[in-house]
């Protein structure tokens, strides 16, 4: 492995300092290589039907490695949770950054939307859900703060774009706003046999925008779907 490598070209096996820094790089790598292997499989098959030994054997670790860093399957999903989120901060916070207006933030946010849910089956919130709320908050918090405040930042930029409507409560249509991703996720709203989960959550995404854009905003709109103006 590379840190291997970059330690025996560069590290000294002598140098105390230099072997405890070599040991928590390792330790952090194995931890990640968990993390990531858990959500592969996570997301592929859900989360009931997966066991540690099935982690470990995904990874070609042991489980006794495993279980160096996480006492147990509801210790690694709390973690993966926690870094999931950690990493959707970062980039939602990239994109409302680098977009040149409201309108293109929502539309690159909706790629971002595209991109994830066309990899995660949709029986993985449903577990979540039902099975480990304590983990469910996790997420519940993280969209009724970090994802409130985003959508309260976007429609108020909108706003002085003048690309959002002056006259709407921001308040309200961003705990709207926030409700709808949880809603697009239910499958007794949205069946599973009968809707892809992604296609439910771009589309509440397209519906809210519209609703609360001024004319100025819908041929911005059109311009990003290639729609030709009537």
């Amino acid at each position: 492995m590379q840190f291997f490598k970059d330690f025996f070209e560069h590290g000294n096996l002598w140098d105390e300092k230099c072997f405890r820094s070599f040991a928590l790089k390792f330790r952090m790598e194995t931890k990640d290589k968990i993390l990531k292997g858990a959500e592969e499989l996570f997301f592929k098959y859900g989360i009931k039907n997966i066991t540690m030994d099935e982690i470990a054997r995904h990874l070609s670790i042991s489980k006794k490695t495993i279980y160096q860093f996480f006492k147990d399957k509801d210790d690694v999903l709390r973690s993966l949770m926690e870094h999931s989120l950690s990493e959707d901060k970062c980039r939602l916070e990239e994109v409302s950054r680098t977009s040149k207006n409201t309108i293109e933030e929502v539309f690159k946010l909706m790629d971002e939307m595209r991109e994830m849910f066309s990899r995660i089956n949709p029986i993985f919130f449903y577990e979540i859900n039902r099975y480990y709320p304590e983990i469910w908050k996790i997420f519940d918090s993280f969209k009724k703060e970090f994802i409130y405040n985003s959508v309260v930042n976007s429609l108020r930029r909108g706003q002085e774009e003048g690309l959002i409507r002056k006259d709407i409560d921001i308040k309200i249509l961003s705990t709207l706003r926030v409700e709808l991703v949880e809603i697009g996720m239910r499958g007794e709203i949205f069946p599973t046999d009968k809707f892809k989960i992604v296609d439910v959550q771009l589309a509440l995404s397209e519906h809210f925008l519209y609703g609360v854009c001024t004319l100025k905003g819908h041929k911005l709109i059109n311009k990003h779907k290639n729609i030709e103006e009537e």
